[in-house]
């Protein structure tokens, strides 16, 4: 792994994967083992970034000098905070956003549920920006600057045929996000949503209206690509695609 330029932790994540699952952040040789062991397919290796993380999704038509942020998501994970007197047990179950997720935390820390942190301590019950794994996703569109745009146009483009798609973002502060210093952890697809309507503020209304605007966005660009020349894929080739998927997630 030296060799590589990593060193512990590192991220290992299924290549076809999606919504967090078989992610690990990996401390030592003993996850990596046991990750690669459970893992049915091909298994990406990064280095561990830390930081906030956002959602940031980008999206241009072909043959514009230019795309635009959609969407930002701050994405905000799950904590509880001791009192002195409760176990982590207690405080897990009590946490109205942790009990959601109870067996998953009750399993995760189940060599320390009986510990009692102290009043004030902050116990970070996750560590990956994953809604499915109880993430809190908040809008953060007014986050968006003129640096940031920037920067994330100048990843895009080096990306020939990318159009769609939304980036997992993590940088030191949100000051740092705000003038593009941050790392790609992750870039999602044509599948990916603007997962800023996931805050607890917007009604289903908002939410459906921003997946229609993303779905007309991939819509407007797939037409584009094929007027352009692109060669879409068959309905067999989909079905065979899906298949393919199934057997390995």
């Amino acid at each position: 792994m030296a060799e590589q330029g990593l060193r512990y932790p590192v991220v290992l994540k299924p290549d076809r994967g999606e919504r967090g699952t078989g992610v690990v952040i990996a401390r030592d040789a003993q996850a990596i083992e046991q990750m690669l062991r459970s893992c049915r397919g091909a298994v990406v290796v990064q280095a561990y970034v830390p930081g906030q993380e956002w959602g940031v999704f980008y999206t241009r038509l072909p043959g514009q000098p230019k795309g635009e942020i959609l969407a930002i998501t701050d994405k905000r994970v799950v904590a509880v905070e001791g009192d002195g007197r409760r176990t982590l047990e207690e405080l897990i179950l009590a946490d109205n956003r942790a009990v959601n997720l109870g067996g998953f935390f009750l399993d995760k820390f189940k060599a320390r549920l009986g510990e009692v942190p102290t009043r004030g301590a902050r116990v970070r019950l996750s560590e990956l920006g994953t809604h499915a794994l109880g993430a809190l996703f908040l809008d953060g569109d007014e986050l968006k600057t003129k640096k940031l745009e920037d920067a994330v146009e100048a990843v895009s483009c080096q990306y020939e045929g990318f159009y769609f798609g939304r980036y997992d973002l993590r940088a030191e502060s949100v000051e740092a996000l705000q003038v593009g210093d941050f790392k790609v952890i992750e870039l999602n697809g044509v599948t990916s949503e603007a997962t800023g309507m996931y805050d607890p503020k917007h009604s289903i209304w908002h939410g459906w209206a921003t997946l229609m605007r993303g779905w007309t966005m991939a819509f407007e660009i797939g037409a584009a690509n094929r007027r352009a020349g692109g060669q879409e894929l068959s309905l067999g080739q989909l079905v065979r695609l899906w298949r393919e998927h199934q057997k390995i997630s």
